[in-house]
């Protein structure tokens, strides 16, 4: 009997040993995509033990939000044809712990273009719409608006992939990438808006977007923003609510245009990202 009581005891001492010597579980951390390359957005993936301890992600200086995605975390990072290629170096902190999470980013080779451009399309942006434009690639909102791949925004044929580098004039644009894309639609065809957001942005050529011309700014949630110009009817005002597929206006060449085209620019966090992986893709 003695001999059971002492086992008995002993075995309730192993296990209380082993509870508090059993290290915490590990903050899991996954990317996507696994190889990413320039112009794409890195999807930064954490599972924390602690579901009220909300991690934080910092690439050199700058801290990304992070934002609940059902059971776990995200962070967006976005890349451009202006960002430097090779090991980018993700700090992670949560559950009490520090991660240093090393991706690698491919270099891309983007085409280049030349362009003469006078008159109209020659133009100077106007402060204002230089303000405003800003102000909204800026915005992040905490809710997620957009459900799934995003859609085309127009019907026609993409005329400018992202990432051009352009010669204008004869000089090189050292600073400069084509922040978008561009469909060749016929003046007055639909534009559709690629995904679910709120209308926060609109400008008009005759009240000041010289160069953007007709221009309606979506926000889709948690620092991602499209940006569609020199339209030529705008058919939302600010602070509407739209779903993926609603027309919100049409074609045009106003602003800085050669001719009737659509203009489709991406933002996350400001910067101008590959839209291609948000049609295609798995961002969601």
């Amino acid at each position: 009997m003695l001999n059971k009581l002492t086992n008995y005891l002993t075995g309730i001492g192993t296990a209380l040993i082993l509870s508090v010597a059993m290290p915490a579980k590990a903050l899991e951390v996954k990317v996507e995509p696994k190889i990413p390359q320039l112009g794409d957005t890195i999807s930064i993936f954490l599972t924390a033990e602690k579901p009220d301890s909300k991690p934080t992600v910092t690439v050199g200086e700058t801290e990304y939000p992070v934002f609940p995605l059902g059971d776990r975390y995200r962070a967006f990072i976005p890349t451009s044809p202006l960002s430097e290629p090779g090991k980018l170096t993700v700090d992670i902190q949560g559950d009490g712990q520090t991660k240093h999470i090393g991706v690698w980013v491919k270099n891309r080779t983007f085409p280049t273009q030349k362009i003469r451009l006078t008159g109209k399309a020659n133009s100077s942006a106007t402060q204002l719409e230089i303000d405003k434009v800003a102000a909204f690639r800026k915005l992040v909102t905490p809710e997620k608006l957009w459900q799934g791949q995003f859609v085309r925004p127009n019907a026609a044929e993409v005329s400018t992939v992202f990432g051009m580098r352009r010669y204008y004039n004869g000089v090189f644009a050292e600073n400069y990438y084509h922040k978008g894309v561009d469909y060749a639609g016929n003046a007055g065809s639909t534009v559709v808006a690629p995904a679910g957001g709120v209308v926060k942005l609109v400008g008009k050529e005759a009240e000041g977007f010289r160069v953007h011309g007709n221009t309606i700014g979506i926000d889709h949630g948690q620092g991602v923003l499209s940006l569609f110009m020199h339209l030529k009817d705008i058919n939302v005002k600010e602070g509407d609510t739209v779903k993926a597929g609603q027309p919100i206006g049409t074609v045009g060449a106003t602003g800085a245009s050669t001719g009737p085209h659509l203009h489709w620019g991406l933002y996350v966090h400001g910067v101008a990202v590959d839209p291609v992986p948000w049609r295609f893709g798995n961002i969601d």
